[in-house]
């Protein structure tokens, strides 16, 4: 618990910068309050997951069946919006890899996000996003942090690279990392071995990021 707390505070409490956010998952809901806490803290905010095409979407673009939570569209926008007013760089995949369906065999290809078809849905960030994404975490300081994968780990195809944080070329990444990792797609991935520091906290994790008081640790301060 101590090393977790450490490695948290690193992030909550006067932390170094420029200070880097990696988001991603299925949904904006799980972690609603997480992004409207990290936004105006963090330098960079980079968004990936299913959870970017419902921010995607509240730009104004199409998304096909991509996952999307259009009652949070109004929501997805504020978080935008705050990350413009506080003067953070929010950034969106501008590539994905979309498939015709959620299975292992069906066709797939690499799209901008302004071109996905209308009967398909994107389940990785593609190659273009993944360069960019690397290159803006480049000068982060130890540490940034990530919550959940950028692509499907349940997607065959994703599975080995959903947590690709440091994008295609090693130099371009920070020097280290650590993660919240939520289910077991950083070990699939074979990259858990790069990341400095993981918590298997879940939502207490969470709950420390939205800035809220842990009972256990609350009454671990009474003498």
């Amino acid at each position: 618990m101590k090393e977790e707390l450490t490695y948290l505070n690193k992030v909550m409490v006067n932390p170094a910068r420029p200070l880097a956010a990696v988001i991603g998952g299925a949904k904006v809901s799980g972690k609603l309050e997480v992004l409207k806490s990290l936004t105006p803290r963090v330098n960079t905010l980079l968004i990936g997951g299913g959870m970017a095409f419902t921010f995607l979407k509240a730009t104004g673009l199409e998304v096909g069946k991509s996952l999307v939570e259009d009652e949070l569209l109004a929501t997805a926008k504020e978080i935008l919006e705050i990350g413009r007013q506080s003067g953070v760089q929010v950034l969106l995949p501008v590539d994905c890899v979309a498939a015709e369906k959620f299975e292992a065999a069906a066709a797939n290809k690499v799209v901008g996000v302004k071109e996905i078809p209308k009967d398909w849905m994107g389940l990785d960030i593609g190659p273009v996003t993944a360069r960019q994404f690397a290159e803006a975490l480049r000068g982060a300081k130890n540490p940034s942090s990530g919550t959940a994968p950028w692509g499907s780990s349940k997607w065959p195809r994703s599975a080995r690279e959903p947590w690709r944080s440091p994008g295609p070329s090693p130099r371009a990444a920070p020097s280290r990392w650590w993660a919240a990792v939520i289910g077991p797609g950083v070990h699939r991935s074979g990259q858990a071995e790069k990341i400095s520091y993981i918590s298997t906290a879940g939502g207490a994790f969470l709950e420390l990021l939205e800035g809220k008081a842990l009972p256990g640790v609350e009454a671990l301060k009474k003498p």
